[in-house]
């Protein structure tokens, strides 16, 4: 369960930074909106990465979290760093969510024919919340504007 807790870990804060990559250079029209939704997603995003990260450590394990590690081990794709519209990054960033809620549905099922039922239930509590985080972002796609 360690060595899933970390694969979660590094895609999680991985995922935090593109969130924050997106908060940070966001242009255009909708700026403060999209400004503003892409913090909140990373907060929340934060929020998963502390609890995915404590768990491993109640199960004995070293949450692997620094820098180098998440860029060794995240398996999501590379966040694009000449983007500015908020289209684009809402786009990036809503491929990147997809990916990661992909993955942790996968992890609960994992999770579960371990055995590890308390395992299974943070990983249903983080697709759930990137789900919703997913949805709201989502929802910028679905206008011509």
């Amino acid at each position: 369960m360690v060595e899933l807790l970390n694969k979660e870990l590094a895609d999680v804060i991985d995922l935090n930074l593109q969130c924050k990559q997106a908060h940070w250079n966001v242009k255009g029209p909708h700026f403060i909106g999209l400004h503003e939704l892409f913090d909140k997603a990373a907060e929340e995003v934060e929020e998963f990465a502390d609890d995915i990260a404590e768990r491993g450590v109640e199960l004995g394990g070293v949450a692997l979290g620094t820098i180098q590690a998440v860029s060794k081990n995240s398996r999501l794709s590379t966040y694009p760093l000449d983007l500015a519209s908020g289209r684009e990054h809402v786009a990036a960033l809503a491929g990147a969510l997809g990916r990661f809620g992909a993955m942790t549905r996968a992890a609960i099922d994992t999770a579960s024919k371990a055995g590890d039922a308390d395992t299974a239930d943070l990983f249903t509590e983080v697709s759930r919340g990137v789900d919703k985080l997913l949805w709201m972002i989502e929802a910028h796609l679905q206008s011509k504007e």
